[in-house]
């Protein structure tokens, strides 16, 4: 058997088609199965299966919304800049060594951060705190009260 010398497009360079029958064929998507993703549970699932094998089918799971747990946050300089607008209010309140004490779960926080500056000495209590909030918050001679969640 002889091997071919030249390609076979370039002897067919002046023909209308180039050896692919009638005018219009191989020119549209039907010649390569269809457009895009096309054919991937029909005709071309043979490359599904070696390319794409993880290509169809779920893929672990989602946990329930109502199991998940929801963060909010309230940064330590927040807390010392709303303490006067809280006591006002009654929400915090003045321990009888001159600590403010707040409670942020009741405001419906439950993890405290450590962004912003930290000038009275407070004791806060939530659920989940920051190195850096626990960090500030007894520099400026304050404590923090931990609660267990349910």
């Amino acid at each position: 058997m002889s091997v071919r010398s030249k390609k076979k497009s370039r002897y067919q360079r002046g023909s209308r088609t180039c050896g692919w029958g009638r005018t219009g064929q191989h020119r549209r998507s039907g010649s390569r199965g269809g457009r895009g993703r096309v054919g991937y549970h029909k005709h071309k699932w043979t490359w599904v299966v070696k390319y794409a094998p993880d290509w169809f089918g779920k893929h672990g799971f989602t946990r329930h919304p109502s199991l998940v747990p929801r963060v909010n946050s309230i940064n330590v300089g927040e807390i010392c800049e709303r303490l006067n607008e809280w006591l006002k209010a009654g929400i915090a309140e003045e321990t009888k060594d001159g600590k403010i004490f707040i409670d942020v779960t009741k405001l419906g926080y439950n993890k405290v951060l450590g962004e912003g500056e930290v000038n009275k000495a407070i004791i806060v209590k939530a659920v989940y705190f920051t190195k850096k909030a626990v960090e500030k918050i007894r520099n400026s001679g304050g404590d923090i009260a931990p609660v267990k969640e349910v």
